[in-house]
């Protein structure tokens, strides 16, 4: 089976051609921050929102705003703006949200039990429906309601739960197994979180967060700006 090229920078996606309209991969890693907006302002019953607005709120210039926007149609009105539950509606839509996904997190370390309680999932459209770890004396433990399944049972647990995102969280040295794991058991969806980079088959979507990488492009900034600190006297 042919195989994707390996992760080369934060939140690439590799190994996947999405048929029907073509939306910017810039534009994609977008909506999600217009989605967060606007889930704000219908909460404070906002009904119409400006590209200025909009961009204001996402850290943005307005005109990027129309640009990304005009990718889901002509949503806005000269001189009223967007109207919020609308253009919600239609990012939701656009990001495959007007349906439950099932997920499988497999690493019940700190990190994957964080993950793994986190309740902001179930609001977003993500369902965490299996947990595995190669740890005996973890299986069977319960976390969130869900019991921990040897790594080993991977295959038929997510065949049975429709598992359609799978999660690594592993140490670097077991995130390749478990990837090959979830893609050998459907799995065409994953995020990593290990510190390491992947090889996929192309056809399945891979992410990649990785904190030390963030944290390391933050020292650089603070260590630019400390470089051009005036001495204190």
């Amino acid at each position: 089976m042919p195989r994707a090229r390996r992760w080369l920078g934060f939140g690439s996606v590799v190994g996947v051609t999405v048929p029907g309209r073509h939306l910017p991969e810039a534009t994609i890693a977008r909506l999600p921050r217009y989605l967060r907006a606007l889930t704000e302002l219908a909460e404070g019953d906002v009904a119409t929102v400006s590209s200025e607005s909009l961009a204001e709120m996402t850290a943005l210039n307005a005109a990027k705003v129309r640009k990304d926007l005009s990718y889901l149609g002509t949503l806005g009105t000269r001189g009223s703006g967007y109207d919020v539950a609308i253009l919600l509606g239609r990012i939701r839509a656009e990001l495959g949200l007007t349906r439950e996904w099932p997920v499988a997190i497999v690493g019940l370390g700190n990190l994957g039990r964080a993950l793994a309680l986190y309740g902001g999932l179930p609001a977003r459209g993500f369902k965490v429906v299996a947990l595995f770890d190669q740890d005996p004396d973890k299986w069977g433990e319960k976390v969130g309601g869900i019991a921990v399944s040897p790594a080993t049972d991977l295959a038929d647990i997510v065949s049975s739960s429709g598992v359609e995102i799978g999660v690594v969280a592993t140490p670097a040295s077991a995130a390749q197994g478990v990837a090959d794991r979830l893609v050998g058991a459907g799995v065409t969806a994953i995020l990593n979180f290990a510190p390491l980079s992947l090889s996929v088959p192309e056809g399945v979507a891979l992410r990649h967060v990785d904190l030390s990488t963030e944290l390391q492009i933050l020292s650089f900034y603070q260590h630019q700006r400390s470089r051009h600190r005036p001495p204190v006297l």
